[in-house]
Formats: structure tokens, C-alpha cells, sequence
């Protein structure tokens, strides 16, 4: 039987795959096959290990409320976020008005020049809607776009800095599109504290100076040099009042007009000249790819866990599926908890964690990819399959995992390990009448495209793509194609209390919790090992986000930087893993709802310490 889930994949992939044939048909017609590459020419196209650097680690403790709740990446954005419930909006308006400030508080991470996915539950009805605002290749794109002259994977940042990385902006056209559905302000009111903040200004904050310091790339633009720096070239100081009329403006014309302000007209010709006239990368997006960008509402995927029904994004993001996997293979292995009453971690549950994770990236780097052009097994979510994966843990490290065959057919796709860089922000909002919304939105590296344009920047997404086409003769499935959106591990989630139904579809009951992460292809494993922690541990929500950050990616076991305990390391290297101790910048954003057995019920949320996050509720 295959899984529902996958079932909804299916019906998603045959809704957009007229399209992507679209888009392929309007594309230039190959001359030739790219060229294969061997694994050494793979690490050129590998991007840094982190696509935000770490700016410090400030303790925090959990908020409570008894009625609605914002969680966001930044106090300017969750403040706007709330007062648009104070204003009688719902948890969509609020994410409108926080990602509207975000644009402009947090460019590093996001903003109208990226893309977004965002998991909506309608309070009456408990419907779910994933809604998917990823970037697109342009119609002009093909799998040669990041191949050098000599047929070879360029360089990451070769690729990443102008115009060629930049994909069709989806953010959005999205929240215009969820907001069409289930908002309840007036699109223009959502506009203004972004407006206001943008025209008064606001300080530079600590980790938007420290982001500028280490920037490498950035002064290369004109314009973000000299919006960004100050005329001797240093960043401006934390406290600087930076104004953003451009911005203003911008977000203006889009309150008064919606997104066709953005994806037609004159804001439009100058995206596309900045991207096909940059002077040393130009790109290929065109005035056609943004006029005719639409989103996707998507079936949202949903698996059972425990007394829980967990909600993720399905393709193109491996979050939901990743994440998914995880779940099912620590329970099926009956590992130890992650962490004990410290809340620091242990190393027999830190083993089977590493494990399960890369046992899903395997599969993730296999299988998933646009499912407009590859679907997905049907049964990677199939508590069998998960079982025999499990099997496969033992007291020892196995090395790399390799990919299983979850409905026994072999696949033309091959393996392929880009590691996306998403500089990336994510909120988590709960309104008094119980919608919900966990977006993950990204520019995708840090600061994106390093292009600036009428006052925010564009986006990098391209390079989530393999930047090869094939691997030894036999095709990646998250290749460079026309109209397709590059595969991510942005993983917003929701969880339920788990109501009746069958055992691969239960339904749906009350809301337990809103949870995502920034981090690239670290979001799944920061998730992951959040939804244990609170869910079957037990920790709250606050204790489980800052706890110390570990995973794998199919890979060495990582351990964040200088918040591992003692030991812990050494424990498990004794165990055969490979460690390395890294910075983990996530940026987790939690809200959890905990009813009492009388019946009153308090959210309670999370903000991560290793960013400027903010919860607040009323």
C-alpha cells in the first residue's frame, strides 16, 4: 500500500509537470550531454560549511501566553507579526508583516528577492495547506549553466556572486497567494510597519554588523556598498541608523498593487537587467520568468509518530521527508533519549541520531528533487523500509550510508551531495482562533547574489542545484533544468495530536506545535533532534532549541563548536564515528501548546540563542 503521503506527491507532480514541460519547451535545445565528472571535480561546486557565520550565544528563556503567539528571527519582525493580530489579523497577516520587516532588518537571510515554503492550519476546519513559494530556473537555464569552459563544475562562489545564481523570486507571489486564501487584514495594511521602518530607519544590530565584517563578497555591488558600508569601507556600527528609502518605495508600489508590482513593470526590467547585464556573471532571468512565476499548494506531507500526526513540507524540499525518516528509524531502533535532564547530549542516543540521519541522506540525495521531474519512491516513508534501515544501525559507526531501494525498482538517478547554503530566517506564529503558520524563507547564501536591487537583494537559489548534470553517464536528479525548483532541506513543521484514521493516514487532532530552522542542509538534522527532544523526551521547547547542535549529513558526526560536553567527542569516536566540532549557527523558532487536564491550554515558545530571535505573546 503506498503511504498517503506519497500519494499526494504524486497528484502535486502530475498538477505542475504541464509547467515544467512548458518551461523546458520554451528553453534552448541542448547541443550535447553534459560532461560526467569524476568525485574530485564534485568538491569544486561544494559551497562553505556554513551559510551564516555564527555571531554569539545569548541565554534565553522560554515565553509563555494564553492566547497567541509570534516567534520570529528578529524583535522588529516578531513586534510587526503581533501588532497585526492586535489589529484583528490572524497568523497569516502577521507572517505577511513579519517577512515584510524581515526583508529589510535581516537581508542576510531573506526577503522579497528569495523564496519561501509555508505550512498553514486553518483553526475551524484543521486544514492543512504547504505552500510552495521556491524559486524557478529560468526558461533559459540548462544543465550547463554552472559548468566551466572546460566542462568542469565552476568554483561555489564563482557561481553564487551576480547574476547567474539568480532564480525566479517565489516569496511573494506565495504570500499573495495564502493571503488571497486565508488572511483577514487588507493586503496594504500589512505593509505598513515595514514601511515605517524603512523610512525612519532602524539600528544596526550586533549580527548584522558582525555578517558585514566577515563579508567577503558583498562591496563588490555598488549599490549594497554603499548602502551596507560607510565611505571608508567598514561596515556601519551596531546602532547606525540605516534607512532604506528604495525599500520603502518598493514595498509601497507592492501594497498598492500586489506582487505584479514586483513580477511586472518597471521594479521587474530592473531585476532582470542587474541579472543579465552584471558586469563579470551575468544571468539568465528574464522578464517572462517573473511575469509568469506562479506558487504551488501543495498536500502537505503527514506521518505518524507516537501519539502524533508530524506535518512537513514535501518535494521539492527533502526537509519533510528527511525529517520523516529520522523520526521512524531512531523509534524503530529504540534509541536512548538525545539528551538527558541537563539537556546535554549522550553519546548512546547521539550514535543512533548520527545514524538515522545518515541513513535519510542517502535517500535524500538519491531520490528528491522537483517532483515535476523526478517523483520520489513511493515507500521511503514506509514503516517496513524504515525498520530495515534501522536494522542497519549497530554499536558502531557504519561508515557512509548508502541509499536503500524503499519499493525494490532501481533508479536511473544517481547520488549527489549538494549541500544547499540557504541563509535562510523562519518564524512561527499561533493566533487566538488557532491558525498556524511555520514559514521557512530564505535568499538562500549569505546575502544571496551579492545584487542589490531597489533596495533589497536577490537571491542565490540557483546554486542549490548539482552543478553537474550527470555522474558518470547516469543523471542527477536535482539537475540544472528550465522551469525547475532546485531541491532544499527547509523542513517548516507542524504537529498534531494524533485523532483516529489508520495507521499510515491517522487523522488530524488539536495543534501541539510550530517549529522550523534556518541552516541549510543542517535544518533537517536541527528539526529532527528538536521534535525528539520535546516530543519524546520531554524538554521544553526553549531547553530543546538551545540545546548543543550535532547531526550528520551522510558524513562526519558534527558537534557544535565549544557547547559539546566534555567527553562527548571522545565517547563517540571510541564508537568509530569521524567528529568534527563545528560552528552550528540554527536558528530555531518554537512554539509549543501545552494543555492542562482541566483544559486550559498555554503556548510556549522558543527563540534560538545563537541569533536575535525574539517570542512574544499576549
Amino acid at each position: 500500500m503506498i503511504p498517503t503521503p506519497f500519494r499526494s506527491i504524486a497528484r502535486a507532480a502530475r498538477a505542475s509537470v504541464a509547467l515544467a514541460r512548458a518551461a523546458r519547451a520554451s528553453a534552448p535545445v541542448l547541443c550535447a550531454a553534459a560532461a560526467s565528472f569524476a568525485a574530485p571535480d564534485m568538491a569544486r561546486a561544494q559551497a562553505p560549511g556554513q551559510p551564516e557565520a555564527a555571531s554569539g550565544y545569548t541565554a534565553r528563556a522560554a515565553a509563555s501566553a494564553t492566547r497567541e503567539m509570534v516567534a520570529t528571527a528578529n524583535p522588529h519582525a516578531t513586534r510587526a507579526g503581533l501588532a497585526m493580530l492586535a489589529q484583528g489579523g490572524n497568523a497569516l497577516d502577521a507572517a505577511v508583516a513579519a517577512q515584510m520587516v524581515l526583508t529589510l532588518v535581516e537581508p542576510q537571510s531573506s526577503g522579497i528577492g528569495g523564496g519561501a515554503f509555508l505550512l498553514h492550519r486553518d483553526g475551524r476546519s484543521n486544514a492543512i495547506v504547504a505552500w510552495d513559494g521556491r524559486e524557478t530556473a529560468p526558461a533559459a537555464a540548462d544543465e550547463r549553466l554552472f559548468l566551466g569552459t572546460d566542462g568542469k563544475p565552476v568554483q561555489f562562489f564563482d557561481a553564487v556572486v551576480g547574476g547567474r545564481s539568480v532564480g525566479t523570486p517565489g516569496a511573494l507571489r506565495m504570500l499573495e497567494a495564502a493571503h488571497a486564501r486565508h488572511g483577514r487584514l487588507p493586503w496594504a495594511t500589512l505593509f505598513e510597519p515595514a514601511i515605517r521602518l524603512a523610512t525612519d530607519g532602524f539600528d544596526v544590530s550586533p549580527r548584522l554588523n558582525t555578517l558585514l565584517g566577515s563579508e567577503r563578497h558583498l562591496k563588490r555591488d555598488p549599490t549594497a556598498a554603499r548602502y551596507f558600508y560607510a565611505p571608508d569601507g567598514t561596515p556601519w556600527p551596531v546602532g547606525h541608523r540605516l534607512r532604506n528609502p528604495e525599500l520603502a518605495d518598493t514595498l509601497a508600489q507592492i501594497a498598492a498593487r500586489g506582487s505584479l508590482a514586483l513580477h511586472a513593470g518597471p521594479i521587474a526590467r530592473d531585476i532582470v537587467d542587474a541579472v543579465q547585464r552584471h558586469p563579470t556573471n551575468p544571468g539568465r532571468l528574464g522578464e517572462r520568468d517573473l511575469a509568469f512565476y506562479a506558487p504551488i499548494a501543495r498536500e502537505a506531507l503527514c506521518t505518524p509518530y507516537r501519539r502524533w500526526v508530524v506535518c512537513g513540507m514535501p518535494p521539492p524540499s527533502s526537509g519533510g521527508i528527511a525529517v520523516a525518516q529520522i523520526l521512524g528509524i531512531v523509534e524503530a531502533a529504540r534509541a536512548p533519549a538525545l539528551a538527558g535532564p541537563d539537556g546535554m547530549p549522550r553519546a548512546d542516543g547521539v550514535h543512533v541520531f548520527a545514524e538515522a540521519a545518515s541513513l535519510a541522506f542517502a535517500d535524500r540525495n538519491r531520490y528528491v528533487a522537483d517532483p515535476a521531474f523526478v517523483a520520489p519512491p513511493a515507500g521511503l516513508l514506509d514503516a517496513r523500509y524504515l525498520a530495515r534501515r534501522a536494522a542497519l544501525i549497530g554499536e558502531r559507526a557504519m561508515g557512509r550510508a548508502a541509499p536503500g531501494t524503499p519499493d525494490g525498482q532501481p533508479r536511473a538517478a544517481v547520488e549527489e551531495a549538494t549541500l544547499e547554503q540557504p541563509a535562510t530566517s523562519h518564524l512561527s506564529i499561533v493566533d487566538a482562533a488557532g491558525n498556524a503558520v511555520s514559514m521557512t524563507t530564505t535568499i538562500e547564501d549569505q546575502f544571496g547574489s551579492r545584487t542589490m536591487v531597489r533596495g533589497f537583494l536577490l537571491n542565490n537559489q540557483l546554486t542549490d542545484f548539482s552543478f553537474a548534470a550527470t555522474e558518470n553517464g547516469a543523471p542527477v536528479a536535482n539537475r540544472v533544468e528550465a522551469g525547475k525548483r532546485p531541491r532544499s532541506s527547509m523542513a517548516p513543521t507542524l504537529v498534531f495530536e494524533r485523532a483516529g484514521g489508520s495507521e499510515t493516514a491517522p487523522g488530524r487532532g488539536p495543534l501541539v506545535m510550530a517549529v522550523g530552522s534556518p541552516g541549510g542542509s543542517q535544518i533537517i538534522g536541527y528539526v529532527a533532534r528538536t521534535l525528539l527532544l520535546t516530543l519524546r523526551d520531554g524538554h521544553d521547547v526553549q531547553s530543546a532549541i538551545s540545546m548543543p547542535n550535532l547531526g550528520s549529513r551522510n558524513g562526519p558526526l558534527e558537534l557544535e563548536a565549544g557547547r559539546a560536553p566534555a567527553g562527548l567527542a571522545d565517547a563517540l569516536r571510541a564508537r568509530g564515528h569521524e567528529v568534527r566540532e563545528i560552528p552550528m549557527t540554527s536558528g530555531l523558532q518554537g512554539i509549543v501548546r501545552r494543555c492542562a487536564p482541566g483544559g486550559r491550554c498555554t503556548l510556549v515558545g522558543g527563540a534560538d540563542p545563537r541569533r536575535e530571535g525574539l517570542v512574544l505573546g499576549r
